[in-house]
């Protein structure tokens, strides 16, 4: 069954108006337009921000839903996928945020809007902790484009951790995936959009 509903989940500190939500969007507006799609701006909590998801999602057919997730977003997408046994497309996605972001606590600003500010909880770390999912054998397809140029995140680690996913490892590249207008057909056709 192809899908009609598509979540896609933003990075830390990022929020629905990054570039690829907005490419995501647009491209399945234009070409399928009967296609729900769902980009939520997530609260710092990972907590907050996967029962918030689970909520806006409880009524979704499972048979016929796919999750893109970028950075935290494609943990995040892990986790959902894992409970949905939805198909799943990560995109240069933290393996271990409970590590890297136990560098962040404290108080961040908003990528896309610096006056806008939000405090990065200890809890947190273990709200991240309770989501992570690496243990267990993907419960749907997968896919993860992994750039080596990422500046942030280890290419080696993501692969590594994506293995039984179709792999596509790019040469060069950034964390944004800033050349992702080439991918974007690529991600919607995994996502089984008819």
């Amino acid at each position: 069954m192809s899908t009609t509903h598509l979540l896609y989940l933003h990075g830390f500190r990022s929020s629905p108006q990054s570039a690829k939500a907005q490419m995501t969007a647009a491209h399945v507006m234009r070409l399928h337009p009967h296609v729900h799609f769902w980009c939520p701006q997530l609260p710092p909590s990972p907590k907050d921000a996967m029962a918030m998801v689970s909520e806006g999602t409880s009524h979704w057919p499972r048979e016929s839903t796919a999750v893109i997730g970028s950075s935290l977003g494609g943990f995040y997408a892990s986790w959902f996928a894992q409970h949905m046994h939805c198909p799943s497309v990560m995109l240069n996605p933290a393996v271990n945020p409970a590590r890297s972001l136990e560098l962040h606590i404290g108080e961040q600003t908003a990528w896309h809007n610096p006056n806008e500010r939000f405090y990065f909880q200890p809890q947190f770390v273990e709200e991240l902790k309770a989501l992570d999912v690496r243990h267990l054998p993907p419960a749907g397809p997968q896919m993860a484009i992994i750039a080596k140029g990422d500046e942030l995140l280890d290419w080696r680690e993501m692969a590594e951790r994506y293995a039984a996913a179709e792999l596509h490892i790019l040469e060069g590249g950034d964390h944004a995936l800033s050349d992702f207008e080439a991918y974007v057909d690529q991600v919607i056709r995994f996502c089984d959009m008819a």
